[in-house]
């Protein structure tokens, strides 16, 4: 091994290309897609989810949280983030993702916390609402609600999105979530936080998301409605919007092919988002150190924007 090797520190995945390392390139990702809804262990390169680089401070401690599209991506690394903080959590994942849901239940239970896998498909009205009894049954109850999962095409024209596509995209981005908040609702107490994942396309849509940018913008604007109504009861409600972030929904349609090597390439910071460096906003809206913060929506933009 030559001096070099021995004294170079490892790089962590989300500092590659960054202005520290300006020398490593922006964006190493393949090109290699995968049939939907994707699994992030068969992701190149692995997204950082926070397995071995997210450090809880305690600060959910005592809480329960419902996770939805928890086996990877955003979801997984908010799993990971709320089980270091102190919660037991229920993810909810396709039953397609079994084996990196079963990854997730792994690193939850390690920290000691009730981990609860629970596959569905939320499409259809009674799956959905099955997962959030489920969850409280199995946690004892819940203070936290997390409207991750998402469905995401990419289609360069409206011509080519069929009714099949549009009605799932609808159904897992729009339904889904109106479904569960609505039956959580009896389940939550004065304190407890709704969290819905929006997008910067809510903002900026991109030209080939057209269904998936309408369902965000539809997300945010749910957000902030259900938290005026909820206020009264002590429940806060808010909404994250994420732009490019490394996960199993570009390489299983989200994005073509050949925009993969270069994603996030156009932000501001010049690379795409690993999934763990979005999970604080996730962690903080969650604890009761956000108690006046309700129907907000926080961007992690890479410097995009959300105005």
């Amino acid at each position: 091994m030559s001096s070099k090797e021995e004294t170079d520190p490892v790089i962590p995945p989300h500092r590659a290309g960054s202005i520290d390392n300006p020398d490593l390139p922006l964006n190493p990702y393949s090109d290699d897609q995968q049939p939907w809804p994707g699994l992030a262990e068969k992701m190149d390169p692995q997204p950082d989810h926070g397995e071995t680089s997210y450090k809880g401070h305690g600060r959910l401690a005592g809480k329960r949280a419902l996770i939805t599209g928890g086996d990877s991506g955003l979801g997984r690394a908010t799993a990971i983030a709320y089980a270091r903080e102190g919660a037991d959590v229920a993810i909810c994942y396709h039953p397609r993702e079994k084996s990196d849901a079963k990854t997730v239940i792994g690193l939850i239970e390690a920290e000691g916390r009730k981990a609860v896998a629970l596959p569905a498909d939320i499409r259809e009205e009674k799956a959905a609402r099955q997962v959030v009894d489920d969850a409280v049954k199995a946690l004892g109850g819940l203070e936290v609600l997390v409207l991750n999962a998402g469905m995401q095409q990419s289609q360069d024209s409206i011509a080519d999105i069929t009714t099949e596509q549009f009605d799932a995209t609808m159904k897992t981005n729009i339904y889904a979530p109106f479904w569960m908040a609505q039956q959580a609702l009896p389940h939550l107490k004065k304190g407890a936080s709704i969290i819905v994942t929006s997008s910067i396309n809510a903002y900026s849509p991109s030209k080939n998301l057209l269904d998936y940018s309408m369902t965000k913008a539809a997300d945010k604007t749910f957000a902030q409605v259900l938290a005026k109504q909820l206020a009264p009861k002590g429940i806060r409600v808010n909404a994250v919007a994420p732009g490019p972030f490394w996960t199993a929904l570009q390489v299983s349609g989200g994005q073509p092919k050949e925009d993969l090597p270069k994603f996030g390439a156009d932000s501001v910071l010049g690379r795409a988002g690993q999934p763990v460096e979005i999970a604080p906003i996730y962690v903080l809206l969650a604890s009761d150190e956000a108690s006046y913060i309700t129907g907000e929506v926080y961007g992690a933009t890479g410097g995009q924007g959300t105005g």
